[in-house]
């Protein structure tokens, strides 16, 4: 499984810890640091087998993400943002999943949001927290064979938003099928410093990538 990782030295160990402590344990656990200034590095290399921490230029969570592809060894993928959680049975409910859907090449489940236990009184009252459980059609959530992923693609270094949302577009054109597990898999920790935040400049990014997906699929050659 792989973690993209940019200035998370306060979240990242509690991240590797919840893909490490998993029912069925992940082979390894690739940490990419995105060039990070804050000792994200340090933290994720100090723990060791079966972690492994590489470095990249700063560049982004896509390609981060293409760069752990590329370093891991197993048959399937899973990712993990920093500065969030699994839960411990996500990757045995997710493997179980596509053994007994042998069509569905994605598997997904559902998210829970929290508030980072750092922020203060002010801070918690800025940010809104969705209540219960949603279904997450995310990186984070996602669980695939190492093929499927290979006949997408990887992620585009196009976009500083939404470069998930870019690639499972690809991936449904192709006709990948999709499943989500309607259990919860994934904790996202809300913070001043999620990419949304700092990168909400570029929320048109999102308007774009759908642009791009309609064009794709009417230049589409009509079938019959």
């Amino acid at each position: 499984m792989i973690i993209p990782a940019y200035n998370a030295a306060r979240y990242v160990a509690a991240a590797i810890e919840s893909a490490l402590h998993q029912s069925v344990p992940p082979l390894e656990v690739v940490v990419v640091d995105d060039e990070s200034s804050d000792g994200t590095a340090a933290v994720a290399a100090a723990v060791g087998a079966p972690v492994r921490c590489v470095r990249q230029p700063h560049a982004g969570a896509g390609p981060a993400r293409n760069l752990g592809v590329r370093e891991s060894r197993g048959e399937h993928l899973a990712f993990l943002d920093a500065d969030d959680l699994w839960t411990a049975d996500k990757l045995r409910l997710q493997l179980t999943a596509l053994r007994e859907h042998p069509g569905i090449a994605m598997v997904f489940g559902h998210v829970e949001e929290f508030l980072s236990e750092e922020l203060t009184p002010a801070e918690r009252s800025r940010i809104v927290v969705r209540e219960g459980s949603h279904p997450g059609i995310l990186a984070q959530t996602m669980l695939i064979a190492r093929a499927d992923f290979l006949r997408v693609g990887e992620f585009s270094a196009a976009w500083k938003l939404g470069e998930f949302m870019e690639w499972y577009a690809r991936a449904k054109e192709l006709g990948l099928g999709t499943l989500v597990v309607p259990l919860v898999v994934g904790r996202r920790r809300l913070h001043g410093g999620n990419l949304g935040i700092r990168e909400r400049g570029s929320r048109a990014d999102y308007a774009r990538i759908l642009k791009e997906s309609l064009d794709r699929r009417r230049r589409r050659p009509v079938e019959g």
